[in-house]
Parts: C-alpha cells; structure tokens; sequence
C-alpha cells in the first residue's frame, strides 16, 4: 500500500506475468456501505474480557515519535486459513500462501514503526470443510482459542490469528486484548470482505493490535493522519497513536517475555519461488530480477545454468566453474576457529567447523562455540585497553543484587540474583577504566566503589536489537576447571571430550565433530602419516605451502653447497693468507 496524506494506493502484481508487472489503483473507502465495517470488540465485550485502567489525558495527549523506543520485538505469528478463505482462491493453496505472504509483510511494514518484526512462522489452510461452525464471531474467537491449543501445540508461535471467508454483517474481526504470551487467549480472527488484501492487512494489523493490549482510539488519541489504526470503524490509516504507544509499552514490557526471541532462521515460513535470489528446492541457481539476471553469466532468468556452466554461486564457485580442489574458501578467524578448502567438486565450502570445545585456547582459558572468551578480553572490548576484570569482591557484590547491571539470566520480567557460585557467570565487572566508551542510547554505565576499587559495569534491556556486551559469555572460565554455562559455574568435565590430543598423535587439534584437523605436514583421520593437514570435514588441504617450504629448502640447500663448493675453491687455489712483518735493525 502507498498513502500519499489521505489518499490511499494499492500496488498489486500481476499474475502470471512474466514481466514482473504491477497494479496501481486508489483505495477507495468512501463508497457508501451500510452498515458501516467494524472491529467485533465492543466496549462490552472488551470490559469482559479486563478491567480497565485509568491513565491520564494528559499523559496520553504526548506526540508519538518514530525513535520512541530502542527495544526490537520479534513476534512469531501462525495463520490458520479457512475453507471458504480457500475456495475464495478457487481451491489453490499456491494463490492462498502468496496472498497470505502479501498480507503478513504489510502488517510487518506497519509494526515497524512499533519497533516490533512480524514474522510468519507457519500457515494451516482447511481444504476439507472448517472445522467448528461459524455461528457467530465471537464463538469463532472461542472455539479458535480453544482448537489450536492441540492443533497447533507442535509450532513454537506468540500469536495466532484465523483468517475467514465470511459473510459476517459489518463485522472485520476480533481478539482477545492483551492476549500477547498468555494462552489460550493469544489469537484473534480476521474476516476478509473480499475487496483489497491492502485493507485487510490493516484489519489484521489492528486485531493484532487488541492481542498486544490496544484498544480503540478515543477522541483524545492522536496519530499523525485523519484515520489511525485503532479506530474501531475501518479507516485506511496506517499509523499508532500515542494511546495505542502506550498501551502497547505497558503489555510488552509487563508480560511481553515471548517476543524476546530472535526465530531462527530454518523456523521462518518461506515463499518458494523462482525470481527471489534464494536458491530452494529444485532450483540450480537464483539470479533475481530480470535486470539482476542479464548481467549474471551464470544463471538464467528460469532458475537454471546457462549452457557451459558449472555453478552459479558458492564460495567454491568462480567464474561460473568450480575452484580446484585445496583452494582455501574460509580463513580461520581466531584460535579457536579451522580453515576449509574446496573440495573440486562443490561450489559449496565445506560446512564452517572449529576446535573442540573444553580445549585451552590461552592463560584461564578454553574454546567454546568458535569462541575463546575470558573476563579480561570481555572488559578491553568494553572499556577499551587497559581495563581488566575487577576483583571478587565486585562480583559478588553486584551479581547478588538480581538488576540490570548484576543478575544471573531473567525469569520473564524478573532479574534473578546469582548464587555465590555463580557469581563469576552473571555480568561482567570491570575496573581499571580510563575512557568511557561510546554507547548506544538506552545503555547506562554503573559505577560501584567496594572495599576502595571501583567497579564498572554496564546494563542491557530485554529487546535491544543488538548483542548483550555485559554478559559474561559461555565458555568463560569462574573456577579452576570450571566455565560458564548458561549463567552457571560448571565442571570442564562436562564437555563432551570424546577425542583427545593423543587421538591426533599430538599432532593435530580435535575439532567440533570430534574429529582430528592435523597439522601442515600430517594427514587426517590421525595425523599419522604424512600428509598436507587438515580434517575430514574441512576439505583436502593445499599442498601449496608444503610446496612452498620444499621449494625454500631446496633453495637454502644450493646456496649452501654453492657457498661450501666456494669456500673450498679459494682455499685450494689461493691458499692460506700470509702476514709479513718487518723488523727493525
């Protein structure tokens, strides 16, 4: 959608067209309809479902600005599409899954302005008749709540809402408010009229609203256009106002613990489809848009190599062929990290792998994750050089508080405080800090004096879209033979040591897999014979730097015997030097 002050704008693809061409046309939301389209959730219903709280007018008459916030929120959202929603599309699940595609990244643009990602998880669609009735939709919400709570128990989601196909009089949806990690309740449904995916976007996008705890906008509330979201008669708007800003601050921040967690990335639902510059399925190669595709000169608009080439993409793919086998495609990053190389075969590099966890990487130090973590680096990469990990005593003095700047991990909205054991696992303590470093907003630095040594620690808020400096990594090590392990002091001995040092013969370093990546000189499995190092898992070696140290050997030796064969000719044919001294008489 595009909106151009009040006027709103829909840019629809064209199906089928092998041009990538689109649609624009006006939204018109000014076509006399009786009666007039609304949410479901009356006031009546909305005092049944919670009290409401008295706020202050004159709090809420503040403007809403688009940096009002630092936090990020990842909402994890599953459809649930129903039958006549399918038979809409003439029975075809492709068209129901873009369409549902389309609709969700709308509503994504939206949220945005609320800091918050909506991100599709999962979509269901009925294609043997809805499963309850739909008698009336309030008892559709009910009934909802109810089935995906064993329907749906597989996926790991925040929200789920019901998209319908119904003939509902003047009624766009309805949720339960402040839904938002508290299940059964954390759903809502949407019916769609049938006349532009645009506006039933905003109609998601405000039902979404009620289950983040919004309600409708009263005359005091305020956006930056004529029609706001939360108005409970549909309006084309696509803005927040400063009540639904505040509404939605006081759910997310009092019971908002599920929309901490970033999905992974093999947990996002996906529209497979040619022309996205994703390779999936069946497809050799995605070279994008038609402009992107006329320049790539290996891959052809319909997802295929063009005639002569071998690859397409890949760290072991150059120039449409695969590199030679020992072409080193992944330098080593750290101590703890491996290389890999190419294989001949594959434009893929093999798959990234590191040293065992549980092997010592340095002084009070162990691999972990990729990763050779220690409190002192934690607190140089802080504070800049100089500062150090403070002494015991700031530890157990600030991790015992259960805060923001001391605590052992978070139990919903609740700091938890560190055991005595733990101490050392909670959040970093620093001292010895000459500069102050430069943070981002919403960061606060505390400065602590105990027993005469000052302690620097730094905060970190649930939702801030970037890593957590200040906790003290995994791996990191808070006792002789013990390291950090989810905020816990455990025993080394806990690591899986399944392959030793003497597995490789000492001459090698075992690796995630367990396997031994062997030294340049020696060959895998067990560094046993002589070889060109490297693992199973890493790809063949290059001989390259064996050949290179052979070909420096040899030159060292011909300077050598050329410089003994010199020595040796002067001495044979000029002799020994004489020293002649003349006496005085």
């Amino acid at each position: 959608m595009l909106q151009i002050n009040d006027l709103a704008y829909e840019i629809e693809p064209i199906r089928h067209s092998t041009k990538f061409e689109h649609l624009v046309y006006e939204v018109n939301t000014n076509e006399t309809k009786f009666p007039p389209m609304r949410c479901g959730l009356t006031k009546e219903i909305a005092l049944q479902q919670l009290k409401f709280e008295e706020v202050k007018k004159s709090t809420l008459k503040q403007n809403s600005n688009d940096k009002w916030w630092t936090h990020s929120w990842f909402l994890e959202l599953v459809v649930v599409v129903d039958h006549n929603f399918l038979v809409f599309s003439q029975n075809n699940f492709s068209v129901v899954q873009e369409d549902v595609f389309l609709v969700v990244n709308i509503v994504d643009s939206i949220y945005q302005q609320l800091g918050t990602y909506v991100i599709l998880i999962g979509i269901e669609i009925w294609n043997q008749g809805n499963v309850f009735p739909m008698i009336s939709i309030e008892q559709v919400l009910e009934d909802f709540s109810q089935w995906k709570q064993i329907s749906l128990s597989q996926l790991q989601y925040d929200v789920a809402h019901f998209f319908i196909k119904n003939s509902f009089i003047s009624v766009l949806g309805i949720a339960y408010i402040a839904g938002i990690c508290r299940p059964p309740i954390d759903c809502g449904v949407n019916n769609f009229q049938g006349n532009s995916w645009s506006l039933f976007a905003l109609t998601v996008a405000h039902e979404l609203g009620h289950t983040l705890g919004m309600q409708h906008d009263e005359e005091f509330c305020l956006c930056e256009e004529s029609g706001c979201i939360m108005n409970a008669i549909s309006v084309p708007g696509k803005k927040f106002t400063n009540c639904s800003y505040i509404a939605f601050t006081k759910t997310t921040l009092n019971q908002g613990s599920c929309l901490h967690n970033i999905p992974r990335p093999e947990d996002v639902f996906m529209l497979k489809r040619c022309g996205n510059n994703i390779v999936e399925g069946e497809e050799e190669c995605d070279c994008g848009s038609i402009r992107q595709c006329e320049q790539d000169p290996c891959c052809l608009l319909n997802c295929t190599l063009r005639p002569g080439a071998a690859c397409a993409f890949g760290l072991c793919c150059k120039d449409c062929k695969f590199m030679p086998s020992g072409e080193l495609c992944r330098h080593h990053v750290n101590k703890c990290d491996l290389p890999e190389w190419c294989n001949g075969t594959s434009h893929q590099c093999p798959e990234d792998g590191y040293v065992q966890d549980g092997i010592p990487c340095g002084d009070n130090a162990y691999c972990y994750q990729k990763r050779c973590n220690n409190h002192d680096d934690q607190c140089r990469k802080i504070f800049g050089e100089g500062a150090k990990s403070a002494p015991e005593s700031c530890y157990k003095e600030i991790n015992s508080l259960g805060n923001q700047f001391g605590h052992c991990g978070i139990n919903g909205t609740t700091y938890l405080k560190c055991n005595t054991s733990d101490i050392f696992c909670g959040r970093v303590q620093c001292e010895n800090v000459r500069n102050i470093p430069h943070l981002r907003d919403h960061s606060i630095l505390q400065q602590t004096h105990i027993n005469g040594v000052t302690c620097w620690s730094i905060d970190y808020h649930l939702g801030m879209d970037t890593p957590d400096v200040g906790e003290v990594k995994d791996g990191t090590t808070c006792g002789p033979g013990k390291i950090c392990i989810h905020r816990k002091c455990v025993s080394l001995s806990l690591l899986s040591q399944v392959c030793l040092a003497e597995t490789c013969n000492m001459r090698g370093v075992c690796n995630n897999k367990h396997h031994c990546h062997c030294g340049y000189g020696w060959s895998p499995p067990n560094c046993l014979h002589r070889g060109y190092g490297g693992s199973v898992d890493s790809g063949p070696a290059s001989a390259k730097k064996v050949f290179l140290l052979l070909v420096v050997s040899l030159i060292l030796s011909v300077l050598l015997l050329l410089s003994t064969a010199v020595f040796m000719y002067l001495r044979k044919h000029c002799g020994p030097m004489e020293t002649k001294t003349q006496s005085s008489g």
